[in-house]
């Protein structure tokens, strides 16, 4: 199993990743051994969605999609205010 999550970050910014082991993670995440990535330096995070996947290439391709997505696109996703998802998809072709 494969699992596509978003977190909040400190700074209220937004991060998504992807991973098999979901708990193991956010621990990472939480305490990294690297100071220098993203999540490390916007300190405490905070998981606020995830689904998981049968396998690592659909994980992979549904985090590929939500890196392009805008904050308030994931927001209304997380919400399940997927008439508002439509409405911000639209906006970008318009």
């Amino acid at each position: 199993m494969h699992y596509v999550y978003i977190l909040k970050c400190g700074d209220e910014t937004l991060y998504n990743g992807e991973t098999h082991d979901l708990e193991k993670r956010l621990y990472e995440h939480n305490k990294p051994e690297n100071v220098n990535t993203y999540t490390a330096k916007r300190l405490p995070v905070e998981l606020l969605w995830f689904q998981s996947f049968p396998n690592k290439w659909q994980a992979f391709k549904v985090e590929r999609q939500l890196k392009g997505w805008s904050r308030k696109k994931k927001l209304a996703m997380i919400a399940g205010k997927w008439d508002l998802v439509k409405i911000l998809s639209r906006g970008k072709t318009s």
